[in-house]
């Protein structure tokens, strides 16, 4: 939806970029979803926006300096956990470029919205990358059953192609250590014989955050 609005966006006519401004808002639904400011809902949605408000508390990156962990029980339901009392840093960034692109495409200026969508991109990588590595480090100590298996797997497919283009060869070390298909463990204990290593997969990310436009300090 954002590089829609990119295509549609007119620099003649200031006042003709309504469709564009659309597509625009659609992105920000499409990240958000309607439910994240739900709070019955303990995981505040379902989207990428949640998902990064879950991993804020997990990799201290809540608030909007990204250094804090800071939580508060929702209601007792039989889906309540804790969530973050304050926004997760990345969406708060997002948000500051959500408005910046609605503002620049409004105002007939094209031209400054591709680099706002570029980093806007770059920030969508990190509860990715988040949720990736959380499930590298359960599998790195054997403590994985099948479900949690496939979160990882699906966390990394998700990134992948956004750090295979920066580094083919640390994408496949990601994969390998995340992909589905091998030997995990088996119950009751799921202590697996060959564990991914969390270490590889950390470092793989590492040497690639220049290329995919955030920092350690992002990611947590």
């Amino acid at each position: 939806e954002f590089e829609d609005a990119i295509d549609d966006c007119d620099n003649s006519c200031i006042a003709c970029n309504d469709d564009p401004v659309h597509a625009w808002d659609e992105g920000v639904a499409f990240y958000t979803g309607s439910l994240a400011a739900d709070p019955p809902n303990a995981a505040g949605g379902k989207l990428i926006w949640a998902l990064a408000e879950k991993r804020c508390r997990d990799y201290k990156t809540c608030g909007p300096n990204g250094d804090s962990d800071q939580t508060e029980e929702v209601e007792e339901t039989a889906t309540a956990e804790a969530i973050p009392a304050t926004t997760a840093k990345v969406n708060n960034d997002l948000l500051f470029e959500f408005a910046k692109g609605r503002d620049a495409l409004q105002a007939g200026k094209c031209a400054d919205v591709e680099p706002i969508t570029r980093k806007v991109v770059s920030l969508m990588t990190i509860p990715l990358i988040q949720g990736t590595m959380r499930y590298a480090r359960y599998m790195s100590i054997g403590d994985m059953d099948s479900d949690s298996q496939a979160e990882g797997a699906v966390f990394a497919a998700s990134v992948l192609p956004m750090v295979h283009a920066c580094s083919a060869e640390d994408a496949k070390i990601i994969d390998d250590h995340t992909k589905l298909g091998q030997d995990r463990g088996t119950p009751p204990g799921f202590k697996a014989t060959k564990p991914a290593q969390f270490t590889e997969v950390k470092a793989a990310f590492e040497r690639n955050y220049a290329c995919l436009g955030i920092t350690c300090a992002d990611v947590g």
